[in-house]
């Protein structure tokens, strides 16, 4: 399970914001649903992702943050020598919302129609 110690740590403070993106994008992106909020592309690339903080509120037991994931694609081919399909990065971007519990840190991410 995903975990922000550094961010629930930082919760009521002026650097949380900061630190939670920061967390976030630390996170391995197998962590995240990023390959199910491609709209672009068919595959997520190895690059690093950038994350964005849209909103923050407290809730009985837990913090919940959304965030604006830019991130990129590509469209897979099979690899043949005769495949015309380009190799061509699509920027990506979806919202996750991160539900960080209050006690031990341990983070829900849900991918959000958005």
């Amino acid at each position: 399970m995903t975990r922000l110690p550094n961010s629930l740590n930082a919760w009521g403070t002026p650097g949380f914001e900061t630190t939670l993106r920061q967390e976030i994008e630390q996170l391995d992106a197998a962590q995240l649903p990023l390959q199910q909020g491609l709209t672009r592309s068919s595959h997520v690339t190895d690059r690093p992702f950038q994350a964005m903080v849209i909103a923050v509120r407290e809730e009985i037991g837990l913090i919940r943050a959304k965030t604006g994931i830019f991130y990129t694609g590509v469209i897979a081919g099979c690899n043949c020598a005769d495949d015309p399909t380009p190799i061509d990065e699509q920027n990506e971007y979806c919202v996750l919302q991160f539900d960080i519990d209050r006690t031990t840190a341990e983070t829900c991410v849900t991918l959000l129609a958005e």
